[in-house]
């Protein structure tokens, strides 16, 4: 499988989305998390939204996103609990072609070291759709942190070996394409 790596560095374009009833631009510390490790990793911010903890919603700026030539990955922060508001994985799910099993049951194992048995309470999951990687991850920045250092730096470097996301996502155009909406 070491094939599906490379051996230069590729900056992926990653879209943020952080679900929430009640954070802004200014208060979003999970979303700006995961902004500083993507940029720290060299990768590019593609697009940035909040959006309230509502089905509909969340699917709409997905979909968006999923169809947007230029956006390779979707990190989603925020919803993924037990509460009423968490709907995050039931808005996703429904969109995904094919989910990865193995994010959500690593994340939840790497949290337990973390947080103990509390990572029991965390719907983390991922999947691809249209070749566009969608990883859900809950609403703290700490969890951002932890997906990110210990599942998503590595498994979006193209030099990971023996195998990482990068050979399964949109390949960018190589000109310039109108993108599906404003940026937000």
């Amino acid at each position: 499988m070491s094939h599906l790596a490379q051996s230069s560095f590729q900056p992926l374009r990653i879209a943020v989305l952080t679900v929430s009833d009640t954070r802004t631009l200014d208060t979003d510390t999970s979303g700006q998390t995961l902004i500083s490790h993507l940029e720290d990793a060299g990768h590019a911010l593609a697009a940035r939204a909040i959006v309230i903890d509502d089905i509909y919603q969340i699917r709409a700026q997905l979909s968006q996103w999923i169809a947007d030539a230029l956006v390779q990955v979707v990190l989603i922060t925020g919803g993924t609990g037990f509460t009423a508001r968490d709907n995050t994985p039931q808005a996703v799910e429904p969109l995904l072609d094919k989910r990865v099993e193995g994010f959500g049951e690593l994340f939840r194992q790497v949290s337990v070291l973390e947080i103990g048995t509390s990572s029991l309470q965390s719907r983390a999951l991922a999947g691809f759709a249209n070749s566009t990687l969608v990883c859900c991850m809950p609403g703290s920045p700490n969890a951002c942190r932890t997906a990110w250092q210990k599942i998503l730096g590595e498994q979006l470097d193209s030099r990971t070996r023996p195998c990482n996301f990068v050979p399964h996502l949109k390949a960018l155009p190589e000109r310039p394409v109108a993108a599906c909406g404003p940026r937000s």
